[in-house]
């Protein structure tokens, strides 16, 4: 069975009768479109479509840091006062 990750769910079908309704009645809560049951499709405000990208982003750039700081080969010892 398929997970749904959203409080509020519409069958396609309701969906594609007032989209904007469906958004304004979402009150800034993602909205699960589904077809025969299963999520289609979510639908997000801008505002929280942006945090999810600024959160990946955020992830993608705390795993660049740990790789970079696994790899000690080109390292450089200095003490704070070379700072």
């Amino acid at each position: 069975m398929q997970k749904i990750l959203a409080d509020v769910s519409v069958s396609m079908s309701e969906f594609k009768k007032n989209p904007a309704a469906i958004l304004r009645e979402a009150r800034k809560r993602p909205v699960a479109v589904l077809n025969h049951n299963k999520a289609a499709f979510y639908m997000v405000e801008p505002e929280l479509f942006e945090a999810i990208m600024e959160e990946i982003a955020d992830q993608d750039l705390y795993k660049k840091v740990l790789a970079r700081l696994a790899d000690t080969s080109s390292a450089i010892e200095m003490s704070l006062e070379q700072l």
